[in-house]
């Protein structure tokens, strides 16, 4: 009997301390523990060419995968310049990548296969291999379009477009001036079966008051689908002109940040919604700009604002900007002028940004939580004074790590593995570069 509970209480112990040794294995592990969701994912890291000159990465778009485990070892290096695959595009390459990693999406952005849609299978190193499908989207969305992979699971992308900018009285001067106006694109790309699922033209109006003045939307960018899955948000980049004389005016009052609400799928019904928080345009440059995030309202950064520097703006479920939210980046952050070059969404609340700011010697990263609004510059990454993300393209999230590629212009950098939960900062490989290229991406 007693030898009985003895082995009952010895059971017990090891089951207890297996446990113990369970839960510090999880905890003390923060960057490849057990919330990794695809341990096998390719890391595909995306370097751009210098063109004319150093940094303005209009040469060319290089490409080269490696496992997560060569990501993440400090002791390896990835020369994407010198044993990379140059992915189809005159200048530089608009990627998105499958979730999974083991599908590499690209649209070619200028020259003569602007516009044209290709799929590629990624099999480690420079074994890219270019599905026989293909479409071109440039007599819709012009050989230089603008688009997004939706996060619903690889099914659909979005192109977007403004074009031919004109006054309403153009063709016929005896009529009173009412508006600039452009013809706006947006379509629907299959990404599976690759075809056009749909379009949409039409011009987008902004308040008789706003277009007397001149205002107009001159750039669409960075769609992303609300929680309902029933409406595209998309991002505005904003234009003045003169009324009188047709010029584009460099300085101007601006109006509320604004973003173009449509249905979806039928992407009809073009809405315009207006920030009373935000001033600057919250169209990004060459990456995501708003996510749906796990609260099931929308978050935004803006650019260009006229003072204050980029702001998160909020849009919630009814799909209208809530102006209650106030989240300034130079508050949170202690400095001046805050420019965000590109940030994501990591969940749980939390997210990263590549920025500047006035007097900055670098750009830098900063760890942002969004219910609490704050925003702290993430130490342990090597900055330099050649660091530019202006045209940073993919940062990737897999389960808590984030993956950036900083590389200071014409010079070796590293990719780094940040840990959206516990803030935890790990060096990862090596990048190589070369005179006048950077790294603009990991997908």
């Amino acid at each position: 009997m007693k030898k009985n509970f003895l082995s009952v209480l010895m059971f017990g112990f090891f089951m207890a301390t297996a446990i113990v040794f369970t839960s510090c294995d999880k905890d003390d592990d923060p960057v490849s523990g057990p919330t990794d969701p695809d341990p096998d994912r390719w890391i595909t890291v995306a370097g751009a060419l210098m063109g004319t000159s150093p940094g303005d990465g209009n040469g060319g778009t290089m490409v080269y995968a490696v496992s997560k485990e060569n990501a993440k070892d400090s002791t390896y290096s990835i020369k994407v310049y010198d044993d990379g695959f140059p992915v189809k595009s005159n200048r530089t390459a608009r990627l998105q990548s499958s979730e999974d990693g083991k599908t590499l999406f690209n649209i070619a952005y200028t020259g003569d296969n602007g516009g044209e849609f290709s799929r590629y299978k990624v099999n480690g190193g420079n074994n890219f291999v270019q599905e026989d499908v293909t479409v071109n989207i440039a007599q819709y969305a012009s050989t230089s379009p603008r688009w997004a992979k939706l996060f619903d699971g690889d099914k659909t992308g979005i192109a977007v477009n403004v074009a031919n900018i004109a006054a309403n009285n153009a063709s016929d001067a005896t009529q009173p001036f009412a508006y600039y106006r452009g013809t706006a694109t947006v379509l629907a790309l299959d990404l599976q079966e690759v075809l056009i699922r749909g379009y949409k033209q039409y011009q987008i109006p902004l308040t008789t008051e706003e277009e007397l003045l001149g205002h107009c939307i001159f750039r669409l960018d960075a769609p992303v689908l609300n929680k309902a899955a029933n409406k595209l948000i998309i991002g505005t980049w904003m234009q003045k002109r003169n009324p009188a004389t047709g010029t584009t005016e460099s300085s101007f009052t601006r109006l509320g940040t604004k973003s173009v609400v449509v249905d979806y799928p039928s992407l009809e019904n073009p809405k315009v919604i207006t920030s009373t928080v935000g001033h600057g345009d919250c169209s990004g440059y060459r990456s995501f700009n708003s996510f749906t995030a796990d609260d099931g309202n929308i978050y935004q950064a803006t650019q260009r604002e006229t003072s204050g520097g980029s702001r998160i703006l909020k849009i919630n479920q009814s799909n209208e900007y809530d102006n209650a939210y106030v989240f300034s980046l130079d508050a949170a952050l202690g400095v001046s002028n805050v420019y965000v070059d590109c940030w994501r969404y990591a969940g749980n609340g939390k997210a990263y940004v590549l920025y500047s700011h006035d007097n900055a010697a670098s750009d830098y990263v900063a760890y942002l939580d969004l219910s609490a609004k704050t925003a702290v510059k993430v130490a342990g990454i090597a900055y330099d004074e050649d660091l530019d993300f202006g045209q940073y393209q993919g940062v990737l999230v897999s389960g808590d790590e984030v993956y950036i590629a900083v590389t200071p212009v014409g010079k070796d950098g590293n990719i780094y593995i940040l840990n959206s939960k516990t803030g935890a900062v790990t060096k990862g490989a090596k990048l190589v570069n070369k005179a006048g290229n950077h790294y603009i991406g990991i997908f």
